[in-house]
């Protein structure tokens, strides 16, 4: 069964999910041939383990807070917090709080 994507030049609501954020799960948003976007929704204490993709990437904080690693550091994001990645660096992520965030992976690059 194919993702239900939004299409470019629809709007995508990104707002914090507050009360609900324990009820929704991590979800592609948008996907076209160079660009996916992503909320991924963790619980506190919840994380993604290492991994890499080939594109550079932005990790968006939308709610909460999360500890971003990479072999030479960790940084901690909150609400209203961004930071880019190169393609292919390595990194983890671990929910400090219940955190709502926003990838956006660059495809093919």
């Amino acid at each position: 069964m194919a993702l239900d994507h939004a299409q470019p030049l629809d709007i995508i609501n990104v707002q914090p999910l507050a009360g609900k954020l324990q009820d929704v799960k991590t979800h592609s948003l948008l996907k076209t041939g160079k660009l996916q976007l992503m909320r991924l929704v963790l619980a506190a204490g919840q994380s993604v383990p290492e991994h890499q993709v080939p594109g550079e990437i932005t990790i968006q904080c939308l709610e909460g807070q999360a500890v971003v690693s990479t072999p030479g550091t960790s940084r901690t994001l909150g609400a209203g917090e961004l930071m880019a990645l190169p393609g292919g660096e390595p990194h983890a992520l671990k929910a400090t709080t219940a955190a709502s965030l926003l990838v956006t992976i660059l495809l093919n690059p």
